[in-house]
């Protein structure tokens, strides 16, 4: 077995101590474009408290992906202009609190050397647990290192992604991008250049910044939020979704919904390119 396989194999990192209040909900739910109609209630409700009459503050269930943002399971030494994100598949154990200290355990799952020139597929694990050490949900994260493969791993086969129904979308809905959204949704945590740095964007082969591929992530989920879960947080037990495309802050993103019992498919795309960015999306309901 290769060293470096073995190395990146054993990352582990448990309880990493984090803390957010209702500031970072909040900000949140905007970074992903909930709240650009200041009239709309059902919106307003994961973006404001209310005021004359008080209402509870709903948590989106995907700001699981940013509530203790910077945890992992250690450095991998990875070529950074050339790492994007894969996958993403959170489990909802219980809804999220509005603010919170938590803790978070990291740990590598299992790594896929596609060979030399073909890059490297890292699939890691947190779990966030509350001050009673409850699970509050666990993140399997997979990232593709495009310039780190053929280092001698495995020969391995990732699992096949969950399949789309063949027949015409149950609905499709179209979401709009603020051409500055990047530069919302990076106050989140995630401070990539990718999305927000011109110079370093043409650097990594792309015309212009890209919106991070996890605010694509909280926006199908905010497109399962508005259709089929009734803006109910906590009806969400897991939401998955592989990355196939950047989006570009600005564009509108179309998404198509299947629902079969608790489970809805869906898959996302730029029509102004004719690009599918979201493929193999599920959302299970409960």
């Amino acid at each position: 077995m290769s060293a470096r396989y073995e190395e990146l194999k054993g990352l582990k990192n448990l309880g990493q101590k984090y803390a957010y209040t209702d500031r970072e909900v909040m900000l949140y739910a905007y970074g992903i474009g909930l709240g650009a109609d200041p009239m709309d209630e059902n919106e307003l409700a994961f973006v404001n408290e209310g005021t004359f009459t008080p209402r509870p503050l709903k948590v989106v269930p995907t700001f699981a992906s940013v509530a203790a943002w910077g945890s992992g399971p250690g450095e991998m030494n990875l070529n950074r202009v050339m790492v994007v994100d894969g996958e993403r598949d959170i489990t909802f154990h219980q809804p999220l609190p509005v603010a919170a200290n938590i803790t978070a355990d990291s740990s590598v799952l299992e790594v896929y050397d596609k060979g030399k020139d073909k890059g490297v597929v890292i699939s890691h694990q947190t779990v966030l647990k509350n001050e009673k050490g409850e699970k509050l949900a666990t993140l399997v994260a997979s990232r593709f290192a495009r310039g780190d493969g053929g280092f001698g791993g495995p020969n391995l086969t990732q699992p096949d992604p969950h399949k789309i129904p063949s027949r015409s979308p149950d609905r499709t809905i179209d979401i709009v991008t603020r051409p500055d959204q990047a530069l919302v949704y990076r106050l989140c945590g995630d401070r990539n250049p990718l999305h927000s740095d011109p110079e370093f964007a043409k650097k990594a082969g792309f015309p212009r910044p890209i919106l991070h591929g996890m605010c694509t992530y909280g926006i199908t989920c905010r497109g399962v939020l508005q259709t089929y879960a009734d803006y109910d947080a906590s009806a969400f037990r897991q939401h998955v979704a592989r990355f196939s495309s950047p989006v570009y802050p600005g564009e509108t993103v179309t998404m198509d919904l299947w629902k079969d019992g608790n489970v809805i498919s869906f898959e996302a795309k730029v029509k102004s390119r004719g690009v599918t960015v979201i493929k193999n999306g599920k959302t299970v309901l409960g």
